[in-house]
């Protein structure tokens, strides 16, 4: 009997597997419904109203710009005028622009899908990935604490092929769920678009775009999955893996942004994994110092920046995955098993 299919099978037929996986897809089937019913199409006569919206509320900007401009021309006939309420010069009190006050601003919110697609992948990718890390640590933690792994090397004696094959079958079963949702995912959301807001201006450059970077999302999904079963596997219990994430997160990650922060740090974000799994997703995410000046060619300062890129992200998660996932196979072939 195949050891891949036993292992496949096995990890189907885990109730934490089922519960935990429908959990996660009816996650993110809420988020659809939440965003479908949070959103609208915009039409001619909502275009109208807010036109008018806009109208009004520049006209009330009209209106208290000339009583404040009454009321600083009396001030200064009372001699009242220096509590810096005023500006020296009554005339300078002028209502904004009209074309600054956007109808956009009293428009229902829409769902533009070239606009806002690539950010809706994010926590596709995030709640699969939790998903696959809570699935991968308990399908092999499990294993150590019932003493399954033992019974099994006793039919296998081969260590690291046991390990590996049903890492492989973890990887396989979640590849089976997350390559489905990502196209529901699509095709969710694009409903959305279609009936609650805008599908225009779609191009065969913006699908390739979105196609890819949900590919990101789905090699996310296996590498924290992978992280998830190699720590469980070191620690030869599931609650390895959870502290370990509690530990890296809350201490690691709140704990030195704290301490990056009150050491003034430059770039503090630079040192967090959080951006690295952002820009991951995002391609490029661009850090700025706001307490630095870079002068600009018409005389205006900007603030220093630093790109951190989809590049320097995918280093980190594969010495990750290296690191991780090698001290599990060190440690499965090296210490005793009973």
């Amino acid at each position: 009997m195949s050891l891949f299919r036993t292992e496949l099978r096995r990890l189907a037929k885990r109730r934490f597997t089922r519960y935990m996986t429908l959990l996660g897809l009816l996650v993110l089937a809420a988020v659809v419904v939440g965003v479908f019913l949070t959103n609208q199409k915009i039409d001619a006569g909502q275009l109208a109203k807010a036109e008018r919206q806009a109208e009004q509320q520049y006209q009330d900007q009209v209106r208290w710009s000339e009583q404040a401009r009454v009321d600083c021309e009396r001030a200064k006939a009372a001699g009242t005028s220096n509590d810096d309420r005023y500006p020296d010069d009554c005339s300078q009190i002028s209502p904004p622009p009209r074309e600054e006050i956007q109808a956009q601003w009293f428009l229902p919110s829409t769902f533009d899908f070239r606009k806002t697609f690539d950010e809706t992948l994010i926590p596709f990718a995030a709640i699969l990935a939790l998903v696959g890390f809570v699935v991968g640590a308990s399908f092999v933690g499990a294993e150590w604490s019932n003493g399954g792994m033992m019974n099994l090397l006793l039919w296998r004696p081969k260590r690291l092929t046991v390990l590996l094959t049903k890492l492989a079958a973890l990887l396989t079963g979640m590849l089976a769920v997350a390559l489905p949702a990502a196209v529901l995912w699509f095709a969710g959301f694009w409903g959305v678009a279609t009936f609650r807001g805008s599908t225009e201006k779609m191009t065969s450059g913006a699908w390739q775009s979105f196609v890819l970077t949900g590919v990101r999302g789905v090699v996310l999904v296996l590498v924290v999955t992978t992280i998830g079963f190699a720590l469980a596997s070191l620690g030869r219990h599931t609650a390895m893996a959870l502290g370990g994430v509690v530990a890296v997160m809350v201490v690691g990650q709140f704990g030195l942004g704290i301490l990056l922060g009150l050491a003034n740090v430059r770039w503090p974000e630079a040192y967090l994994l959080p951006t690295y799994l952002l820009a991951w997703m995002l391609k490029t995410v661009k850090l700025q110092d706001w307490d630095s000046c870079e002068a600009t060619f018409n005389g205006s300062c900007e603030p220093a920046s630093m790109d951190i890129t989809w590049q320097q992200s995918s280093v980190l998660l594969s010495v990750a995955v290296v690191v991780i996932l090698g001290a599990a196979l060190w440690t499965m072939r090296r210490r005793d098993i009973s």
